[in-house]
């Protein structure tokens, strides 16, 4: 690390056309000062430190030896490119990581034109990237280099393996680096496969090779069809000697490594000799997450997003302990571990969200019994259908903005065949600085139409645990959304009942309006009721548990007596409860005045749980305003 301001390099980049202003032997002095600038601020402004932490060398060798932004820069997936956003002109503002109003925590495109494509989920950037490469050859832009970066629990998705299938066929000069942090993808061999990697990425052995391959070509001994069965001939033949066969050189990509991602130099020679391939190319560097902090190095999920810490002790700086409401999710896995100690039917299932969801509960009580199938949502959901086919209860926890990537799946391979399978949606509504590419809105609207659902959520811990035993005896699928977060009860462990499928319950009696609400929202309901009726306004407030059967009888019981009717919910208005609300009312012959109140037809941004509340109306004083402006006809 630097001494002083003077010597300190990172303050005089600016862009990336300022770090390759530098001699290569200040690199390694580049990777210090970054690593521990993302260090300094993460202690103090949480996000997201081992990925990043992994990926420093990487990011000034990318960034040294290509054109950016000219050349199209992917990360796969975005936590791991904290290192690439201080470099690209936002170091300054840094600090306002994942804040209302500050800079986003993954790359996007409206933020920075060094952002090449949106990167909040997993698995789409070697598909990105390939559509990028193949227009730049279309448009003969020849010299545009693309490259996708992508880390190794991304590999699982099935998007990725699509896309390395179409790679192999279709005209592109790809490279793809796949960032491989102690994930045994390849076997080391030792000598020999340091000595396969020299030999494989030097630029006279290419050229060589090149030679010979476009030598053949003027002889008319091959044609551009006959490249693939020759670089597989090849392949063959390195894996004869090596006594190993790769999984990506079976695709017919060219194969480099496993190569060393924290000697930053050694990947500037490797990056250069390959840059300029013809054809797809996959770099297989492997590094450790949290390198160069240590408490990060020895437990990579705890320090994935550690909150705050104090970066000279490695402690977590964690709120004192105090009796408060259990996480949603911590109901679940806790009540699932209870429902599956007495039924041996019951399985859990999770893509690659153990801890976020607490399925660790169940793996670690049920192990034979409990199964993380990586960043595979589709998969998950048809996997779950299978043993729901063959007699097990499957619960399948998925994030909610996950589970949009299973949606043929859900259709096709759970509602077409009515099978049994507890669909537990985590994170649903709003969850904050992880903004929009993780907000869990759109789960209500995009399932309602899906015959043989049943789609419920629960206001409370409670009702969690209710609908998740009335969602294990139901036969058929059952979908349960809950939000990220505490709850409302301290006393969370109830005694568990069935619960009437399709019947919600009415809260408080009123005159002046009712209000609707589904899952949590209910509970700022409840709240904005107190205010108002503290200034005389009579509220009736129904809790409707299911969206789907919705309760007609409750809905009758409302367009009867109501003239004035307010839904809320923490999802998207259009095609969610409101809408449901509406169709009902207009189908039956109802023709109250109805106040939607949820997220707007945009895509909400990061920042606080309570700010984007308020930003979207959903807060207790948004409501409590509402129902006032209901009642004076103003709303």
């Amino acid at each position: 690390m630097a001494s002083s301001n003077e010597e300190y390099i990172l303050n005089k980049i600016d862009s990336p056309a300022d770090l390759r202003l530098l001699p290569s032997g200040k690199l390694e002095q580049v990777c210090a000062e970054l690593r521990q600038y993302i260090i300094d601020v993460l202690s103090e402004n949480p996000g997201h430190l081992g990925a990043s932490l992994g990926t420093v060398e990487l990011t000034v060798a990318l960034h040294y030896v290509f054109n950016t932004p000219v050349d199209r820069l992917l990360w796969d997936v975005g936590h791991q490119a904290y290192g690439h956003k201080i470099l690209t002109g936002r170091r300054d503002a840094f600090h306002s990581l994942r804040k209302y109003k500050g800079i986003s925590g993954f790359p996007n495109p409206n933020e920075s034109e060094y952002d090449a494509f949106i990167a909040g989920h997993a698995s789409n950037s070697i598909s990105a990237a390939l559509g990028m490469s193949v227009a730049s050859l279309i448009k003969g832009e020849d010299q545009r280099h693309v490259v996708a970066v992508i880390g190794d629990g991304a590999m699982t998705g099935g998007l990725a393996f699509e896309a390395l299938n179409n790679a192999s066929t279709d005209p592109n000069n790809l490279l793809i680096v796949l960032n491989d942090n102690n994930m045994a993808i390849d076997h080391s061999v030792g000598g020999l496969s340091e000595y396969l990697v020299n030999i494989t990425t030097s630029q006279t052995y290419n050229k060589m090779r090149y030679d010979v391959y476009r030598g053949l070509r003027k002889l008319n001994l091959i044609s551009e069809d006959s490249r693939g069965s020759i670089l597989r001939f090849n392949n063959s033949l390195k894996a004869l000697i090596t006594q190993q066969h790769n999984l990506f050189e079976g695709f017919s990509i060219r194969y480099f490594g496993p190569v060393d991602g924290h000697d930053v130099n050694y990947m500037v020679k490797v990056l250069n000799d390959i840059k300029d391939m013809k054809g797809p190319k996959l770099l297989h560097i492997r590094t450790m997450k949290g390198k160069g902090f240590k408490p990060a190095e020895e437990s990579a999920t705890e320090w994935h997003a550690p909150g705050k810490f104090n970066k000279e002790t490695g402690k977590r700086i964690i709120a004192p302990s105090t009796i408060e409401p259990p996480l949603f999710q911590d109901v679940f896995g806790h009540t699932l571990v209870e429902l599956a100690s007495k039924d041996e039917r019951i399985v859990g299932v999770t893509p690659a969200m153990p801890t976020g969801c607490s399925m660790t509960y169940m793996m670690k009580e049920f192990p034979s019994r409990a199964f993380d199938v990586g960043i595979a949502e589709a998969h998950s959901v048809t996997f779950s259908a299978g043993m729901a086919k063959e007699g097990l209860i499957p619960f399948c926890n998925v994030y909610s903005s996950f589970m949009q990537r299973a949606y043929d799946q859900l259709i096709h391979d759970l509602a077409l065949q009515k099978l049994h399978v507890v669909l537990c949606l985590d994170r649903g509504g709003l969850v904050g600085e992880d903004g929009a590419t993780h907000h869990g809105v759109f789960d209500l609207a995009y399932m309602r139409p899906i015959p043989n659902l049943v789609i419920a959520s629960p206001m409370n811990e409670h009702y969690l645990r209710n609908l998740m035993f009335t969602g294990y005896k139901y036969d058929g699928p059952f979908v349960i959304r809950y939000p990220r977060g505490k709850g409302v009860l301290v006393d969370w462990k109830n005694e568990m009942t069935l619960m009437p499928v399709g019947k919600g319950r009415k809260l408080t009696d009123g005159t002046d309006v009712a209000i609707l609400s589904i899952g949590a929202s209910g509970n700022d309901v409840s709240k904005a009721i107190e205010l108002v009726s503290a200034e005389g306004l009579s509220v009736a407030h129904y809790d409707m548990i299911y969206l789907k059967p919705i309760d007609e009888d409750l809905l009758h019981e409302v367009g009867k007596n109501f003239s004035k009717i307010i839904t809320v919910e923490n999802g998207v208005i259009q095609g969610g409860l409101g809408s449901a609300v509406l169709e009902f009312m207009s189908d039956n012959g109802y023709y109250p005045r109805i106040k939607r109140i949820g997220i707007p037809d945009k895509f909400i941004e990061h920042g606080s749980v309570p700010e984007l509340n308020k930003l979207c109306g959903i807060d207790v004083e948004s409501i409590a305003a509402c129902i006032r402006n209901l009642v004076s006809f103003e709303c």
